[in-house]
């Protein structure tokens, strides 16, 4: 394990040699593909507020790295606020309120329900503040801007990735897709569901639940003890995390094959050793700089694309050495940063 680490920060320090000048990159931007170049600077210090919809892992603490590292680069000052958990939508909607009450000038919203905030939303947008979508998906109207991966492209990367690495015939899959009414499951599921017409798949539902450790754990569990014989499973990454250690350590005769959805710290770690076969990244660090940049573009009425995506990235055993992890987590001595929106 601590040559794993080892090798994670090597990977982070080399991949942050050129962090300031993450740019261009290839992105999709209204469904054409062509490299993302941002604004040298912002006009004027505006004041952004972003929303998280936790702290808890790497993933999320790259993405306020992500923010901040923009925020700074471009002249802007940031408040950075985390709802502590999938499971506190309420929260979520107090934070956007005391963002309101202190007058920001922009919105970054990572939305724990798709729908929850849309009200709130509305409201911004009828004073004319811009509200930009970052990573989760938000099915409110009126939004400036998505800096997004579409979750259902994430799970057709993999379950391309197990066609072309299955044998042939049909196959089960057990699936653990994270918290229900998130917009990133929603997208997840409407792709199984267009898979699951094709016929070769057998879906095993796990159920759903927030993205911790535990929550997860008890699914997994409860997954693999009515369905032992499952070929594949897939799910959230700490779902995948956990179904890779106990299939490898249980004892027990389970022989699937386990990916995750998305791409996180410790997945990489259990993809290097083989625990975890494959699992695609929608390079969250590289989302959350867009959308600083995409709400000062709106702010300062310069041209913009409606959808900013990074283009997905299938991770596995080989493709890995090559892969720019400063895309995904921030460096080994950055923790989550948490910040009141400035004066």
């Amino acid at each position: 394990m601590r040559v794993i680490v080892l090798t994670l920060c090597l990977l982070c320090t080399s991949g942050l040699v050129s962090a300031a000048d993450w740019f261009p990159v290839s992105v999709q931007a209204d469904g054409q593909v062509q490299p993302y170049q941002p604004l040298a600077q912002a006009a004027k210090p505006w004041r952004i507020c972003a929303l998280l919809p936790h702290g808890k892992d790497r993933y999320w603490w790259g993405v306020a790295w992500g923010l901040d590292e923009e925020a700074t680069r471009q002249g802007v000052r940031l408040g950075i606020y985390e709802a502590g958990g999938y499971e506190n939508p309420q929260v979520q909607a107090q934070q956007l309120e005391q963002c309101r009450q202190q007058n920001a000038d922009a919105y970054i919203i990572a939305a724990i329900n798709a729908q929850a905030l849309c009200g709130a939303i509305a409201t911004l947008v009828e004073q004319g503040k811009p509200v930009i979508d970052l990573v989760n998906g938000s099915d409110c109207p009126g939004l400036s801007a998505n800096s997004s991966v579409d979750f259902a492209d994430m799970l057709k990367a993999a379950l391309g990735y197990i066609e072309q690495h299955r044998p042939a015939g049909s196959f089960s899959l057990g699936w653990l897709p994270g918290p229900q009414g998130a917009g990133w499951v929603e997208d997840l599921e409407r792709s199984l569901r267009e898979a699951e017409q094709a016929g070769r798949m057998r879906v095993e539902h796990g159920g759903y639940a927030p993205v911790d450790r535990a929550s997860q754990a008890q699914l997994v569990r409860g997954l693999l003890k009515t369905h032992p014989h499952l070929d594949y499973l897939l799910g959230n990454a700490e779902a995948a995390g956990f179904a890779a250690q106990l299939v490898q350590t249980s004892g027990q005769n389970y022989r699937a094959q386990v990916l995750a959805t998305y791409t996180t710290e410790r997945i990489i770690e259990q993809i290097r050793d083989g625990f975890i076969v494959a699992a695609p990244t929608d390079s969250p660090v590289i989302q959350a700089r867009i959308a600083v940049d995409l709400a000062v573009r709106v702010l300062e009425d310069q041209p913009h694309a409606q959808q900013v995506s990074p283009m997905i990235q299938m991770l596995d055993q080989a493709s890995l050495p090559q892969f720019d992890i400063s895309r995904l987590m921030p460096p080994p001595e950055h923790w989550m940063i948490r910040r009141d929106l400035p004066q």
